[in-house]
Formats: structure tokens, C-alpha cells, sequence
């Protein structure tokens, strides 16, 4: 089976609950209903052949009206295909079906999504941060969570417990030193010769 087969039936299957399919560089997305995201997941494992969940993330299309959404990419080993399924999560209502009874994998990937995004997926079956420490008041991979972070108060269980404070970038993460060498210039590689290495330290 491949994902454009898979996708007819999820099509003949649950008519209105699926979007138009979007393809790029040979890879299937297909966005569907949230109220049948357990349904259509259980589905596509046991009638498609998607026995696997590689992945599952979070998006935060931050300035969109539709922010948020849930991105399950999907692997049949039978049939060695991927399937990307996308669900749109209103920033209102962000609470979202667990999937962890269709394929256990999506345990720690909906803890990460939940911790990141704030995202609350219902029937997990122990929803709780991954990453950050419980009562953490802000979701970090938020689009409008700021590079240097937040100030927060640090768990009592902490070994310097007390207050995290934010850490600004000097220059910003992506601004390098003018006039800097190159990696080339200054890190050897594997095609150098002793001399050639000789001439860069004599050089530099």
C-alpha cells in the first residue's frame, strides 16, 4: 500500500474528516479531523498497515488564526512508506485525544508536546512535564517565549534552589565575530598535510 492509497480510503472511510493532501519531495501530509484523530490513527495502523509512530511534535504557527497544531508522522514496515497526519488545535481549547492506546510510542511524545506547547493531551495516561519541572509556568517552544528565557522560581528540590533568571546573548545566538577565521582557517582537517598544518599555525 502506498500513502496516496492509504489516503483514498481514509477519504472513502471518513468522508469530510479529511483535508486535500499536500505532497512534497515525495512525502504525504494529510490533515484531519481532531474528534477523529483516535479513529482515523487506529484505522490506519490496522487496515494501512502503519504499525509505527516515528513521530509526533507540536507546531506553534504563531501569528496564524489557526496557532496551533499536532503533527504525527507515521511508517509502515510492511510497506516501508511514511504518512504525515496533521490536526489543527485551537488556541481556545488546546486539549488534544491521546493516541498512546494506538501505538504506545506516543507516551513520551505527547509529555514533550504537553511540556513544550502546552498542549493537554485526554486519556494520556500520566500527563506531567518531561523537560522542565513541575509547576514551570511557561512553555518554551512557544513562538513568543523569548531566546533568552523567562525568570521562574526553581523547584525546592533544586541544588540551588532560588530563582532562574533570564540569560541574554551577547550579540544575539546568531551573530559571530567580525572578522573572524573560518572553520577551514582555524580547525585542521583530514586532507591537511603536516606542512600545510605547519604553514597555518606559522601563519595565523
Amino acid at each position: 500500500m502506498t500513502p496516496q492509497e492509504a489516503i483514498k480510503q481514509l477519504e472513502t472511510r471518513f468522508a469530510g474528516a479529511t483535508g486535500v493532501p499536500v505532497e512534497f519531495r515525495g512525502e504525504f501530509t494529510v490533515t484531519v479531523a481532531r474528534e477523529k484523530l483516535v479513529e482515523i490513527c487506529r484505522f490506519l495502523k490496522t487496515e494501512c498497515g502503519f504499525d509505527m509512530l516515528t513521530d509526533l511534535s507540536g507546531v506553534d504557527n504563531f501569528g496564524d488564526d489557526s496557532r496551533y497544531e499536532v503533527d504525527y508522522l507515521l511508517y509502515s514496515l510492511k510497506h516501508r512508506c511514511h504518512l504525515r497526519l496533521k490536526i489543527v488545535v485551537p488556541e481556545d481549547n488546546l486539549v488534544v485525544d491521546s493516541v498512546t492506546g494506538v501505538w504506545r510510542t506516543a507516551d513520551w511524545h505527547e509529555r514533550e508536546a504537553f511540556d513544550m506547547f502546552g498542549i493537554r493531551f485526554h486519556g494520556h495516561p500520566n500527563l506531567r512535564r518531561i523537560l522542565m519541572w513541575d509547576g514551570y509556568p511557561y512553555h518554551p517552544m512557544r513562538k513568543d517565549f523569548p531566546l533568552a528565557g523567562l525568570p521562574a522560581d526553581l523547584p525546592e528540590t533544586a541544588v540551588d534552589a532560588g530563582r532562574a533568571e533570564a540569560a541574554p546573548m551577547i550579540g544575539g545566538p546568531f551573530v559571530t565575530t567580525s572578522g573572524a577565521r573560518t572553520a577551514a582557517d582555524r580547525e585542521p582537517r583530514q586532507t591537511d598535510t603536516a606542512s600545510e598544518r605547519f604553514e597555518k599555525k606559522e601563519t595565523s
